[in-house]
């Protein structure tokens, strides 16, 4: 044997009795039935980190090992979850399969523990795209294109991904490694569902967040407040009114907003924006009083009065019953966008509630002692304001309107009122109802009608008792022959 046979022989020896020893060495510290298997997903801890490697403790009393590249910021004494991608002689471990080439083996330990591996797009073929796992030397995987991004794409941006490195899931391997199926998208929606999940944490009612106006639609906007989307209502936007949400935000637009309500396993989230504004109720009875005129804007109608803007988000109602005689809220005068000049009835700051009248107002509450002047069953004359589908105003004293229902008119069943009644009528009306806490009375006119029936025969009565007293009770004609009949002598009886 050469000295240089001797010298290579002495080496393997060497080698191998290293080689056996390390392996002698594993196996006493990690028992067979302990043992990991390639595939397997292992926990552990980062025992050392050296230039070359990072040491893993895994249980027993050596490490395994992974390649330096795979760390992720994590430092001695982390704990991480890793793929074993070999078994014998040493542990490998990997969280991301980065390598140029790589096993059969360890794709199929990628594929089976859903870990991501590093893929260069190679170009666009019928379908999806040419990917090669590690780099451009890897094994060969298919993307459809379906599965390269979220969302969809047209054919130029699809370009756009050709030559680029990504990470990828394997989501189908056949056994004999021929066919494997990778996905990016898989990846970008299990980051999107993280983050989802964290933003969500933070959807909590009364939170203050900050989101982007993502589209408006009739009924509102909604808001994407980080991949989870929120509606403000139209009612919502602002503390003033707005008819429209376009008329107030804008697509892209970056907004403030709290949550009032998380519905359905947080499916359906509502939003506010109008907290943040001073809330215009807020020292109104400093610029506004009872009795004194105002100047407004006609904001909207309804169908028991008009409602007018005053200042920005203070809207009065001006019912029905407080136009002018004669006057409807379908007049011209009364249309959207019209100013309008009047008294103020009411204020009421708690309930927000404005009350308005194109009527003059008394210089006294015309309520004060209401129930002494008009208590219930009195019967007093009125004038009618106003003929609405539901009944009819009846204007009783400055300040003082009351409503006469339909059923209370005397009219038959389904008769339009403004059949019988008009403005500035006058009209006998009986005191049915009054409710001094809401401010309103309820009149009927065949309860006047009623009453004056009464007294007609009660006046009868009174008359009939008075002339029997002057002149003495009066017999009818029968009466008076039967009374002579009587009276008359008796013949007496002549016998034959």
């Amino acid at each position: 044997m050469s000295q240089n046979a001797a010298v290579s022989t002495l080496v393997d020896s060497t080698e191998s009795a290293d080689r056996n020893a390390f392996e002698a060495a594993l196996a006493a510290s990690l028992p067979a039935n302990r043992r990991p298997n390639e595939g397997d997903v292992v926990s552990g801890t980062i025992a050392s980190i050296t230039p070359d490697v990072v040491l893993v403790s895994i249980g027993g009393k050596s490490e395994a090992l992974m390649a330096l590249d795979e760390l992720e910021g994590e430092k001695v004494g982390d704990a991480i979850e890793a793929v074993v991608i070999k078994a014998s002689p040493e542990i490998r471990l990997s969280r991301k399969l980065a390598a140029a080439k790589r096993a059969k083996a360890e794709l199929r330990a990628a594929a089976t523990a859903q870990i991501p591996v590093l893929g260069k797009v190679l170009s666009r073929n019928k379908g999806g795209f040419e990917v090669a796992i590690g780099g451009s030397g890897g094994p060969r995987a298919f993307c459809p294109v379906s599965q390269i991004d979220l969302g969809r794409h047209d054919e130029a941006s699809l370009q756009e991904f050709v030559g680029k490195s990504f990470d990828f899931r394997v989501i189908e391997y056949s056994e004999d490694g021929k066919r494997v199926v990778v996905s990016r998208a898989a990846l970008l929606k299990d980051v999107q569902e993280q983050q989802l999940a964290k933003v969500r944490e933070k959807i909590v009612p009364d939170a203050v967040l900050t989101g982007k106006v993502r589209s408006i639609t009739d009924f509102g906007a909604f808001v994407d407040l980080g991949g989870v989307d929120g509606l403000v209502h139209v009612t919502e936007i602002s503390r003033r009114r707005v008819a429209h949400a376009k008329d107030a935000l804008t697509v892209g637009q970056e907004v403030q907003v709290k949550v009032i309500k998380v519905e359905n396993d947080g499916k359906r989230i509502s939003l506010s924006m109008k907290d943040f504004e001073k809330d215009p109720w807020e020292g109104i009875t400093s610029r506004l009083a009872p009795g004194s005129p105002f100047t407004g804007k006609i904001a909207r109608h309804a169908d028991f009065g008009i409602f007018v803007e005053l200042e920005p988000g203070i809207d009065g109602l001006l019912h029905v019953s407080q136009l002018p005689p004669g006057s409807t809220v379908k007049d011209e005068q009364f249309a959207p966008g019209q100013a309008v000049t009047g008294w103020i009835r009411e204020i009421d700051p708690t309930a927000k509630r404005l009350s308005l009248t194109l009527r003059e107002v008394p210089d006294s509450d015309p309520w004060d002692g209401i129930q002494e002047r008009l208590p219930e069953d009195k019967v007093l004359q009125g004038e009618v304001d106003n003929v609405a589908s539901f009944g009819v105003f009846v204007r009783l004293e400055s300040g003082l309107t009351g409503l006469v229902p339909n059923s209370e008119t005397g009219l038959p069943h389904g008769t339009p009122a403004s059949k019988a009644f008009a403005p500035g009528q006058k009209v006998e009306v009986k005191v049915i109802g009054l409710d001094v806490a809401r401010r309103r009375i309820s009149l009927s006119v065949s309860g006047a009608k009623d009453e004056a029936d009464k007294a007609e025969i009660r006046k009868y009565r009174e008359d009939s008792q008075r002339r029997e007293r002057v002149d003495g009770p009066r017999i009818s004609s029968f009466g008076a022959s039967l009374l002579a009949a009587l009276n008359a002598p008796k013949k007496e009886n002549r016998k034959k």
